[in-house]
């Protein structure tokens, strides 16, 4: 009985660790090394940033006006900022960060000359 116990649980490790790997092959298919290129976000909308990044990347969103102010609404807050900048390869470890005013204000002017 003891033995059967074994042989069984060696069994699920040993398909636990199949799994695991042709799901890491499966991740990215097509890409080189999982990385793919940073769009340019700069005077889009945040709503575009949301759809156009794959789902599992890693987002820090804030306000660079000054204001301190809770993006609650993406479709109202436009793109002043972005790191890393457009055409950088983005993996899984990358988190992307974005500085946003709400639509209709201007980039604060420290932003504007900060820009590469």
């Amino acid at each position: 009985m003891r033995r059967a116990a074994v042989v069984g649980a060696g069994a699920v490790l040993a398909l636990a660790a199949v799994a695991v790997s042709s799901a890491g092959e499966a991740a990215a298919p097509g890409d080189d090394a999982g990385t793919r290129p940073m769009p340019d976000f700069l005077g889009r909308g945040l709503w575009r940033v949301f759809t156009r990044l794959p789902r599992r990347t890693r987002l820090d969103v804030h306000d660079v006006s000054g204001h301190d102010r809770r993006v609650l609404w993406p479709p109202s807050w436009q793109v002043c900022t972005q790191y890393p900048s457009a055409g950088t390869g983005l993996d899984r470890r990358t988190t992307v960060m974005i500085g946003v005013v709400r639509k209709g204000e201007s980039c604060p002017p420290r932003v504007q000359s900060a820009r590469r």
